[in-house]
């Protein structure tokens, strides 16, 4: 049943007419649940996009604060909200941004004690993290629940993203199979130019359109690379 209201007719108009899209895919994001795992650098433009394309139901899930350092890439913040939880600072931009959609804040960490439960109320599971123990514990409670998990990694200027185990294609364990080798790895440089994680979240959400809509060629069982000093791109099969 169409539920869009001439103020949501209105105010998606551009994106209703793609023939991709139209009302009936307007109401399938306004549908939709979509929880963004980290509020950072990548989790910025996840966040933005997905509410201003009408997603309607979207969870934060961070435990850090606002710092200085973050303001360079993280532009859901001001300088105004630093030392405030991310995820609330989040939720309230986005609600800013888009009344109309619901916007759930965890102001704590993924853990192996929560994760399941605040996962299984979503439909899609969206990486904003930089950790890998946090990565393998969204997939590994993906899979469990049998969510697409939409990864992304950024490292200075280079980024990547895939779609993983989405209707029974490659998981994240089978891009990086060895988890204790991946733990024993030195941590790597926190340098980072401003726009890569823009780069790489804007794709990230364009991905998870692409889940919810079901038009184009998802990033499942391939992983997309970009070097933002030479702009070269490749795609690998999985």
């Amino acid at each position: 049943m169409n539920t869009l209201s001439p103020h949501e007719k209105e105010r998606y108009s551009r994106q209703i007419l793609l023939e991709e899209i139209g009302d009936e895919g307007q109401q399938k994001l306004k549908e939709a649940k979509v929880l963004i795992v980290g509020a950072g650098g990548l989790g910025s433009p996840i966040a933005l996009y997905l509410a201003g394309a009408g997603v309607g139901h979207i969870g934060l899930a961070d435990d850090d604060v606002v710092s200085e350092s973050n303001l360079q890439r993280q532009v859901l913040y001001s300088e105004a909200e630093t030392g405030m939880m991310k995820a609330l600072c989040a939720q309230k931009r986005l609600k800013a941004l888009n009344h109309t959609i619901q916007v759930e804040a965890y102001p704590e960490r993924l853990t192996p004690a929560n994760a399941a439960r605040i996962i299984a109320e979503y439909d899609i599971v969206v990486d904003g993290c930089d950790n890998f123990a946090t990565r393998y514990l969204i997939n590994d409670t993906c899979v469990q629940l049998n969510k697409p998990y939409v990864y992304g990694a950024i490292r200075e200027f280079d980024g990547q993203v895939a779609v993983f185990n989405h209707q029974g294609g490659p998981t994240y364990r089978d891009l990086f199979p060895d988890e204790e080798g991946m733990f024993a790895q030195p941590h790597p440089s926190k340098a980072v130019l401003g726009v890569t994680p823009g780069i790489i979240g804007c794709v990230e959400a364009n991905e998870t359109l692409k889940l919810i809509l079901g038009y184009g060629d998802t990033l499942s069982g391939k992983l997309w690379h970009i070097n933002l000093k030479t702009l070269e791109t490749h795609t690998i099969s999985l």
